[in-house]
């Protein structure tokens, strides 16, 4: 999932609020909404009281579909992981294996496969990156988010060895962006030239920090967060703001900082960075049967960022969509399936905007509705059930969302389990969908946002950790699973995918009048991820 940052409200719905309906009612003949042009009859099967063949299929279906099965899958992309440099991210062998995996599995069961290459910009590193500790106690930090530092948006390559200079650092840290370290010029009077400046973050950017240091002669520059709460890990993509910058600059947690401003340490600092043209691949599985105007499709991005294997990132969605399109695969579907495995989302949901992007107008218009699963196992989980009405956060998706939405709690409160609303924020690849107006919804179970107290009381966990300790980071490996979460969501998967493939029921026609909602929610959404102070 790519990042971004969050806000909202929690609530929860429990089984008495919401009792889980029988198949849609299917809605008029010749309803039609907004750029869906389904005529009488498509993907409108048996409602209720019409016979339980339908309603036995969805049951079986979800009873196939266990966790066990669809952990087999998260141990494949992990070996594929561990066998091709710890990572599966788009334009590397370890996607191309996880590429091989999922079409072998769909392509055995019976699907037509279809493997849809495109090129993108690629970048990462070639070398891993390098902080050492290298005097007293030799001490290697972990580059990633949620880990020890990562390198600046814009850092050239370098690798230095010197030692380490304090810039008027504030120890323990004062009010919230109190430090001005490194702001001014003056801040690094006596400053040895060729030594690697030590920066607190505070209340200038980044990019003036650094200039300063290079000004005065640094041979790199680390910039440390400021340490009061909620300024204390790794930021996502802080940016120097553009090229320009000449020595090697890392940003790092306020515990690296702390150690080395404590120490006086001699450090040794590499960026070995690769910006390049290279080609990944959509993997796209269709069935045989099914009304071909009338498309049930699933997605989930199979590619990992560089720094680990993406086990719950998104190894968890793949894992379960793969799993619940194998088992589908033993149904007759009224409606035709399609199930989607997107490449280079962590690049900026590529994958999934070159294949809409490719799409003609009519072939859009056969797609009823989009359901994307992007971390669905999270360690220290929240049930969050994408937004589609809009009213927990103002923003809905096109007609249609709202009853995916819908269909998502009642299996939820059927369950007994609490569930969140989380924003359509155009952070995962259901965003290519809603642009072109094709009903949208999903799941997910959080990525870098603390867990509330308030939601440690609702779902279990922990308060004030991350809900995904792992997110983006090398410890994002089979143990970063919670079983539960990705049971629970498989069967949510199986359960909506199965009703749809006979009865898409209102979704793509026009919208009755929201219903009055039985609780609020909060999100796990994100806003701008960019820290440039």
């Amino acid at each position: 999932m790519r990042s971004r940052l969050r806000k909202g409200v929690l609530g929860a719905i429990t089984a008495a609020a919401v009792a889980l309906s029988p198949l849609a009612i299917a809605s008029p003949a010749g309803a039609q909404g907004p750029g869906h042009g389904h005529g009488p009859g498509h993907g409108h099967g048996p409602g209720p009281g019409q016979g339980h063949g339908p309603k036995d299929a969805v049951d079986k279906l979800v009873k196939a579909v266990s966790g066990k099965n669809v952990k087999k899958h998260l141990k494949a992309f992990q070996a594929i992981a561990s066998a091709n440099d710890n990572t599966r991210v788009s334009g590397t062998r370890g996607f191309d294996a996880s590429r091989d995996y999922v079409a072998g599995k769909l392509r055995h069961a019976g699907y037509d496969v279809t493997i849809q290459p495109f090129e993108f910009t690629f970048e990462g590193y070639i070398t891993p990156p390098v902080l050492q500790k290298t005097d007293g106690t030799p001490k290697s930090y972990t580059y990633g988010f949620f880990s020890d530092y990562v390198a600046m948006v814009d850092s050239p390559a370098g690798g230095v060895t010197g030692t380490v200079q304090n810039v008027d650092l504030v120890l323990p840290p004062g009010e919230p962006n109190s430090s001005t370290s490194g702001c001014e010029a003056a801040d690094f009077a006596g400053f040895t030239a060729g030594n690697i400046a030590l920066m607190q973050r505070g209340t200038c950017n980044f990019r003036v920090k650094v200039d300063n240091a290079m000004a005065a002669g640094a041979s790199g520059a680390i910039v440390f967060n400021e340490g009061q709460e909620g300024r204390t890990e790794v930021d996502l993509n802080p940016t120097l703001g553009g090229p320009g910058v000449t020595i090697p600059s890392f940003f790092a947690s306020f515990a690296v900082g702390q150690e080395l401003a404590a120490a006086g340490s001699t450090v040794k600092m590499n960026w070995d960075p690769i910006v390049e043209t290279r080609t990944t691949y959509n993997v796209i599985a269709q069935s045989r049967k099914g009304d071909p105007d009338n498309v049930v499709m699933l997605g989930a991005h199979l590619d990992s960022v560089q720094e680990g294997p993406g086990i719950n990132d998104n190894g968890s969605g793949s894992a379960g969509t793969l799993e619940v399109a194998l088992q589908m695969a033993k149904i007759k579907p009224k409606n035709q399936l399609r199930f989607a495995f997107w490449g280079a989302e962590e690049f900026g949901l590529l994958g999934s905007q070159h294949y809409v992007d490719t799409l003609t107008p009519e072939q859009r218009d056969k797609i009823t509705l989009y359901l994307n699963f992007d971390m669905i196992g999270s360690p220290n989980y929240t049930f969050g059930i994408y937004d589609g009405d809009g009213d927990a956060f103002g923003t809905a998706g096109p007609p249609g969302s709202d009853v995916i939405e819908e269909d998502f709690e009642k299996f939820f409160a059927k369950r007994g389990q609490p569930f969140t609303a989380t924003a359509f924020t155009g952070r995962s690849d259901y965003g290519p969908f809603i642009a072109v107006g094709i009903p949208s919804g999903g799941l997910f179970t959080g990525a870098e946002v603390r867990k509330t107290e308030e939601e440690a009381a609702i779902f279990g966990g922990t308060a004030g950790i991350p809900l995904d300790p792992c997110y983006h980071s090398s410890c994002d490996t089979i143990k970063n699973i919670n079983d539960k979460a990705l049971d629970v969501n498989s069967d949510a998967i199986a359960t909506l995918a199965g009703r749809y493939a006979f009865d898409t029921g209102t979704i793509g026609t026009t919208p009755p009048a929201p219903a009055a909602r039985s609780g609020a929610a909060e999100a796990h959404t994100h806003g701008p991820a960019v820290s440039a102070s």
